[in-house]
């Protein structure tokens, strides 16, 4: 099956908990739902895009924080306690640097109208096409062998 490419949607907090979780990353989609997470395969790319820093939060971070491939296993149940037990897949992340998505806008073939750009990211998570996860890992900085790209 070919590789697909997914932007998911999360705070930059919950994102970053995913980067940086050792020993192996994860993803979480959808406050922890398991219906987008069996649409990922392993070899997939995951790029996360962060519209404010915390859950809720009103800033405008709009920036993608992490980038990475989806490691083999099935999705799995994580508690997290205080009752919430969220559906997680294992992700390796690339190195890279956190990047504004300003500068892309215009650029990013899923943006089909640039003046209502966020329209998509509304969806929580959408599969995009190899050149724009190419043209996101760039402006990351991300490593590009690693990620196959």
């Amino acid at each position: 099956m070919a590789q697909r490419n997914w932007i998911a949607v999360a705070s930059a907090e919950h994102a970053r908990r995913g980067r940086d979780h050792k020993p192996l990353g994860f993803m979480q989609v959808g406050h922890g739902k398991l219906g987008p997470l069996k649409r990922v395969a392993a070899g997939d790319r995951v790029a996360y895009y962060s519209p404010a820093t915390v859950f809720g939060g009103t800033d405008k971070l709009q920036s993608f924080v992490s980038i990475g491939i989806v490691l083999p296993g099935e999705p799995y149940e994580f508690d997290m306690g205080g009752g919430f037990i969220p559906w997680r897949r294992d992700v390796s992340y690339a190195a890279s640097h956190e990047a504004p998505i300003a500068p892309l806008i215009e650029r990013l073939a899923f943006i089909e109208t640039p003046k209502q750009w966020g329209y998509k990211f509304r969806f929580g998570m959408f599969d995009v096409t190899d050149a724009d996860m190419a043209l996101i890992a760039r402006t990351m900085k991300a490593d590009l062998k690693m990620l196959a790209l």
